[in-house]
């Protein structure tokens, strides 16, 4: 739509500046004015503000101003109407599509704030999007929005410093906010603001420099992820243990044929009368094919290949190792 609106615009251009020319040429030449009279002139008869000749007109001259004024009004008065129609449409459009977005918006619940779609940021909804996980997306950039929005990625434009930004994305309903700002001192406010609106949200941030991880995990970050210095250690360890990181990176993969999958499974899936159980109870092995590699306690506290006789608390979750067909039957018989 706003294409054809741009074709038009062009075409009214055109002919402005096309009877700009002539009325210059023709009052140069037919009237005998000086360029910038002639200039004067044009301007004046294309505009219609009713100020008077600069010499008297020759009949020749005088019939070559009724002609532009005649076509004048009609060029000027296509040109305004379709800028008008266009900046009107455009606005219409825009408005109409941000009421949709935040409609949006309002209906989510237990979703994913990510702020700031760089590098990191796509990353993170790439894998967000291949585990189905709602999400919203804040960025100030109007280039990235447009280039990456559509029907199933929602953007909110705007600083996510700024709490009303936070409360556009449904920061209160939230449960989870990932912020991957390009710099330290922006994700320490987002965190700061972030944490005072929603006291039991989970806050993610990245940070650039070792400094910046305590101050902001005093601000209220759950976790701190620092890019640069896992990338490093990635790299050494490709060097000293090769195949095992190579076996550890084919974990995250998600979807693919003959690859290996993890996931976590919550204690109220797992036991949905909330009883406790041991791991040879539950039998997951047998009924998925999954095989645990973990255990979290309720404290927090990991255990890594948990023995057949441990006991389940409520509170506490299971991490498994499996192929995607096991991963997908682990989902429908006990996720769904």
């Amino acid at each position: 739509m706003f294409r054809l609106f741009r074709s038009k615009i062009y075409v009214a251009l055109v002919l402005t500046i096309t009877t700009l020319g002539i009325g210059v040429l023709g009052y140069r030449y037919v009237a005998g004015y000086e360029w910038i009279d002639a200039f004067y002139m044009t301007v004046i008869t294309i505009t219609t503000v009713g100020y008077g000749e600069v010499n008297p007109l020759t009949p020749e001259a005088k019939i070559f101003t009724v002609i532009l004024i005649l076509c004048s009004v009609v060029i000027v008065g296509y040109a305004i109407a379709v800028i008008t129609e266009y900046i009107i449409s455009k606005n219409t459009y825009l408005t109409l599509k941000n009421r949709r977005v935040q409609k949006q918006i309002n209906n989510l619940n237990h979703h994913i704030i990510v702020c700031g779609y760089g590098r990191n940021g796509r990353q993170a909804v790439e894998k967000l999007r291949a585990y189905n996980k709602p999400f919203v997306i804040i960025e100030r950039d109007d280039e990235i929005i447009n280039r990456y929005e559509d029907a199933h990625t929602l953007f909110v434009k705007g600083n996510a410093n700024e709490d009303e930004t936070l409360l556009g994305a449904g920061i209160d309903r939230a449960k989870t906010l990932i912020t991957a700002l390009p710099d330290d001192a922006d994700n320490l406010f987002v965190v700061l603001s972030a944490r005072q609106l929603n006291s039991s949200l989970k806050i993610i941030s990245r940070a650039e420099y070792e400094t910046s991880q305590k101050k902001l995990k005093l601000a209220g970050a759950d976790n701190v992820i620092m890019p640069n210095r896992i990338g490093g250690d990635h790299m050494a360890s490709l060097v000293v243990h090769p195949d095992l990181i190579e076996f550890l990176d084919n974990l995250s993969v998600v979807g693919e044929e003959d690859s290996i999958n993890v996931e976590e499974i919550c204690f109220e899936q797992i036991c949905p009368d909330n009883k406790s159980a041991t791991i040879k109870a539950i039998d997951l092995r047998y009924k998925t094919g999954c095989t645990i590699i973990g255990y979290k306690a309720p404290s927090g506290k990991y255990i890594v290949n948990p023995s057949a006789d441990k006991v389940l608390e409520e509170g506490s979750k299971l991490i498994v190792i499996g192929r995607p067909e096991q991963i997908k039957k682990l989902h429908e018989t006990f996720m769904t």
